[in-house]
């Protein structure tokens, strides 16, 4: 998911803190114990004798594609060590740049703007995932082509609010906004409200000067219920993949100037890992290409909102896609 912070400047402060690798969070897993076979992938376990470890960042989203790509390389013979769960992009990074971790799921978004310092996206999303695969090639790090689920931030509003005010993209609420200005108010995290790549700096590509007294801010989970309700707010930000948006019943809007960067997930490999097992990449490109933002809201509302267990999500979606037999 999106990091605000900049790489530079939290690597910075981890040093400062006096923290090694270990103290960022990096401790060693446990190796993934579950009994799983080859389904469509993993054939003739082609990574038997391999042991690798694979990192996610601690977010639903994230644990769920670590569990996924752990499940899927022990289907193919290897001996797998789990360091889901990194608090922060930036532990997370610095474990597949570190060779700490060998595998993980990341976001061409987050790639582009936080590790790589560019300030503004590039809208053709396989144009952004070629040029941070091309750039960070030169750090030791390999990017496999990208899945469509597209994990960026979104405004989302309910279903009467749309209806009322015929909300489809954020140029309607601009146009909202010019016929009546009282009737748009935003619940904003507390984070994306102050920052000029969130919330202010939205607003001015959009044309809407929304006074600050329309702006409610709150920690993220609360956005969803009071948009929810239509109150205090019509509209919030959320994560497109979040799987309280169907739950909630909410509706997001296009981001029709394209103004925030495209998020799609997509493998990162250790480059030098890939180079001693290749086979990696062809075991996950089928994977990653059933991997939607529609079918990642489904798997995070397991999670989030039916309270089932991670991995147990993760093992029943690879073995209902046929990729696994447990």
């Amino acid at each position: 998911m999106r990091a605000w912070v900049s790489a530079a400047v939290a690597l910075a402060a981890c040093a400062l803190a006096g923290c090694a690798l270990a103290g960022c969070g990096l401790q060693s897993g446990q190796v993934i114990a579950d009994s799983v076979r080859p389904g469509s992938v993993g054939g003739g376990r082609t990574l038997a004798g391999a042991h690798l470890t694979v990192a996610s960042k601690a977010d639903t989203e994230q644990r769920l594609l670590g569990q996924i790509t752990g499940l899927v390389l022990k289907a193919a013979g290897a001996t797998v060590r789990d360091k889901t769960g990194i608090s922060g992009s930036i532990g997370a990074r610095q474990a597949i740049l570190s060779g700490t971790a060998d595998a993980m799921y990341d976001y061409t978004g987050t790639a582009w703007i936080t590790y790589l310092g560019h300030t503004g996206p590039i809208p053709d999303p396989q144009a952004q995932w070629r040029a941070v695969r091309g750039e960070d090639a030169h750090n030791g790090v390999t990017w496999l082509p990208p899945a469509t689920l597209n994990n960026t931030y979104a405004f989302a509003v309910n279903a009467a609010n749309r209806d009322r005010y015929r909300l489809t993209s954020l140029t309607d609420v601009a146009s909202l906004f010019r016929r009546d200005p009282a009737a748009v108010t935003i619940c904003a995290d507390n984070e994306f409200a102050i920052r000029q790549d969130g919330l202010p700096g939205v607003l001015k590509a959009y044309g809407i000067s929304l006074p600050k007294a329309r702006i409610m801010t709150m920690d993220a989970g609360l956005i969803y219920t009071q948009v929810a309700a239509g109150r205090p707010c019509v509209l919030g930000d959320v994560y497109a993949t979040d799987g309280r948006i169907p739950a909630d019943r909410l509706t997001v809007l296009r981001d029709d100037k394209h103004f925030f960067p495209d998020y799609n997930a997509a493998p990162v490999i250790h480059t030098r890992t890939l180079e001693r097992y290749p086979q990696i990449a062809r075991l996950l490109a089928p994977v990653t290409a059933k991997l939607t933002t529609e079918e990642a809201r489904r798997l995070n509302a397991q999670v989030d909102v039916d309270g089932r267990d991670v991995r147990d999500v993760a093992k029943a979606w690879l073995t209902k896609k046929g990729f696994i037999r447990p």
